[in-house]
């Protein structure tokens, strides 16, 4: 593992707001900490390397990331490799909101998941949680699907 420049307290946080949601592990990928969800990173902690500055990327919905960049550049950066998929880098450096961590880390988690996953953990944390693509509409959403009839065979 690359030799941290996050302080230990913060990565045990970020660690705690990662691991709460269901179905997440920890894997160490390219020399840093990584949470993932069925194997599907949602989160990293990144900066690991002398002079780095520590940082959490998490994937954002689409034009966030450039709009949390232009509001907050100090705060907020475009990440190398994964920037152009829509991820977004915060700095931890500074002091950490960790509220707005806490909100980040949900985001992401609910993109990467699914909407079944998210609505999991929507329903360990309260109503609170983002609701990322999880909106249906109409009677077929109530409705079960019905299970598909056999096909009769005609003989002619």
């Amino acid at each position: 593992m690359n030799p941290l420049t996050i302080s230990p307290a913060h990565l045990k946080r970020l660690r705690a707001l990662c691991l709460a949601l269901p179905g997440t592990t920890e894997k160490e990928a390219w020399g840093d900490p990584t949470w993932r969800v069925r194997d599907k990173m949602f989160a990293m902690q990144k900066g690991n390397y002398s002079g780095g500055r520590p940082s959490l990327w998490v994937k954002a919905a689409p034009g966030e990331p450039a709009f949390m960049v232009e509001a907050e550049p100090a705060r907020f950066f475009i990440p190398p490799y994964l920037g152009h998929r829509g991820w977004v880098g915060v700095y931890l450096d500074s002091s950490a909101d960790w509220d707005e961590l806490a909100r980040l880390v949900a985001a992401s988690f609910a993109l990467i998941a699914g909407p079944r996953t998210a609505s999991l953990a929507r329903g360990a944390r309260g109503a609170s949680a983002p609701r990322v693509g999880t909106r249906r509409r109409g009677a077929a959403a109530r409705k079960p699907a019905s299970p598909p009839t056999a096909r009769s065979s005609r003989r002619a």
